[in-house]
């Protein structure tokens, strides 16, 4: 799947078969559905999940709870646009 197929994707009800669960995690997240996203990707104990924790967070204004997650994956906030994370995000999980 490419980038874009899976941005368009979000067009749809329901999510791209067989989809790794971090990939899910930002798809729920495209779809509006932070609570959804956020279930998914708290139960993950990986940096990579860390990464998608500390986004949520931070695209909810919670920038403390976000730089402990940041800080999980090993990295700083960005000050870089929510959209262009959510981008980032996904290119760096899409096969």
């Amino acid at each position: 799947m490419t980038f874009e197929e899976f941005q368009l994707s979000t067009k749809e009800d329901h999510a791209p078969i067989e989809i790794d669960p971090l990939l899910l995690a930002l798809w729920y997240d495209a779809k509006g559905d932070w609570v959804k996203s956020h279930a998914i990707v708290q139960d993950i104990d990986s940096k990579d999940a860390s990464m998608i924790h500390a986004y949520l967070h931070r695209k909810e204004r919670d920038d403390w709870n976000a730089d402990y997650w940041y800080q999980r994956a090993g990295r700083k906030r960005t000050n870089d646009t929510i959209e262009y994370e959510w981008n980032s995000l996904v290119s760096r999980f899409i096969s």
